[in-house]
């Protein structure tokens, strides 16, 4: 067992044994190490002040993604490369193309968030060599600016896209053998590592064998893996967790496996790395995650993840649940499988029993015939949480009567939840207007939704219905194998 973790950062290999499990990358950044180039704006990952790149092997490839350094805990950097805005520029100044291209372009007025968009553009430019307007208004999803209107920004990435990643300027480029040296060496360890200060420890399991005994022996830590949402329980809420069980690293974890059953995903499968998947096997969900906050939440937040944390208004389990999908639950005792909706239990419950960790996510691909659909409503179209979202799954017989549906929403209940009774008006009936009219009534005894800041229950209520009738006006006469995606804005 070890006692310390070890990273790169920019330049420099880092041992690191004294640190909270909750130390954020940020605070280390700026107050341990003074790299103030790394801004903290709004502390929950939504403005991107803070971005930075977190370099990690996958399949043998070195991969650069923006993170926020905000709700990124210390103790999910081992076997990482962490790179700030101050690692761009060389020894005597001389900008990056990157940064070079933000001069020319007019890209920075009061200047507070553009090392976080130097940082977005850095990624984007590493891993995109002609990137259309579009992926770059999806790489800069997770940055705020209240000044520029963004325009000069997006011409600064469309003009360093013409210059590429060169040993002679770029030091990522230029170290990259070394680094996936160093990375390789680190990662190939399975030692757990143990850290503990003030009384409080974090374990970075060297394996999943070890994280299910990590687990059985407390029961009660916190599993970590992006904390796009536990790390808002800290710099928000000001909780102190104790222990933390950090996952992130584990590959085992991260595989994703498609054949006639479906897809496979590990639950610490990011929704960066499934959305690839998805485009290909269900358009439909691989759209919805282009919504799932800014491109640093991707890069972070994990399916399992999502599933987890159990929340009722979480993107991922109405369409997920309206797919059929079931998860694996492991611990030192084996394991055991259950159909998702099943797993919510109710508000902050999960059947999840002591020393228990979603180990993977099963999705039924769509049968041919089917129709399918998913609909996110959010006050904001990009980097928002939803109002609520409602999934579709349709399949008509012969006679063009209702023979399947599975049809589930979240925010509208405590847990991610199917429209039983709306379900059962449908079944056996014609897929027609008459049918989903009457079906509406059903929605009251299904759903009473509350009232928050994002919408009231009247609004809830009433837009579940007429997602029923849109859903119906799409796919009634349509040709089959429709899988569509659709946004809203309240």
């Amino acid at each position: 067992m070890n006692s310390a973790i070890r990273f790169i950062l920019n330049a420099e290999e880092v041992s690191l044994s004294d640190f909270s499990p909750t130390e954020t990358l940020l605070d280390y950044l700026r107050l341990r190490r003074r790299l103030t180039g790394t801004k903290e704006g709004c502390a929950e990952g939504d403005c991107g002040a803070c971005t930075v790149l977190v370099g990690r092997l996958i399949d043998g490839r070195l991969v650069y993604e923006s993170i926020n350094a905000c709700i990124r805990f210390i103790g999910s950097l081992h076997a990482t490369h962490v790179v700030t805005v101050e690692h761009l520029a060389a020894k005597d100044g001389t900008l990056h193309p990157v940064q070079q291209a933000m001069v020319d372009c007019h890209g920075s007025q009061c200047g507070f968030c553009t090392p976080g968009f130097v940082m977005s553009l850095y990624g984007l430019w590493l891993s995109n060599a002609e990137p259309d307007r579009s992926e770059i208004e999806l790489a800069l999803q997770g940055n705020l600016c209240r000044c520029t209107g963004y325009e000069p920004i997006v011409k600064a990435a469309e003009l360093v896209s013409q210059t590429r990643p060169s040993a002679l300027f770029d030091p990522l480029e230029r170290d990259r053998a070394e680094i996936m040296a160093k990375l390789w060496t680190l990662k190939s360890s399975s030692e757990t590592i143990v850290v503990e200060k003030d009384g409080a420890r974090s374990i970075i399991p060297g394996s999943v064998e070890d994280l299910a005994v990590a687990l059985a022996e407390a029961p009660k830590a916190t599993i970590v893996a992006g904390a796009t949402d536990v790390g808002l329980w800290v710099t928000k809420q000001m909780r102190k967790l104790d222990p933390v069980i950090f996952i992130n690293h584990l590959t085992e974890l991260q595989q994703t496996e498609v054949d006639d059953a479906g897809i496979t995903f590990g639950a610490g499968v990011t929704y960066a790395q499934a959305f690839e998947t998805l485009l290909i096997e269900i358009p439909t969900l691989g759209d919805l995650i282009d919504r799932i906050g800014g491109a640093q939440v991707r890069n972070a937040g994990t399916l399992g993840g999502n599933i987890a944390n159990g929340s009722p208004i979480g993107d991922t389990p109405p369409p997920l649940i309206a797919l059929g999908a079931s998860v694996t639950l492991r611990s030192t005792e084996g394991t055991r499988t259950l159909p998702l909706e099943d797993f919510f239990i109710t508000y902050g419950k999960q059947d999840r029993r002591p020393g228990e960790f979603i180990e993977k996510i099963l999705v039924p691909k769509p049968h041919e015939d089917a129709f399918f659909s998913v609909y996110k409503i959010s006050k904001r179209r990009d980097e928002d949480i939803s109002a609520l979202c409602g999934a579709f799954y349709l399949m008509l017989d012969s006679e063009g009567r209702v023979g399947e549906t599975r049809i589930a929403f979240g925010g509208m209940a405590a847990t991610p939840k199917r429209a039983r009774a709306v379900e059962a008006m449908l079944l056996g009936q014609p897929w027609s207007w008459g049918t989903v009219r009457q079906a509406h009534d059903a929605f009251d005894e299904d759903y009473q939704p509350l009232t928050d800041w994002r919408a009231s229950a009247e609004y809830r209520s009433l837009t579940a219905k007429n997602l029923l009738t849109r859903f119906f006006l799409e796919t009634a006469g349509a040709p089959v194998h429709l899988h569509r995606f659709e946004t809203e804005e309240v």
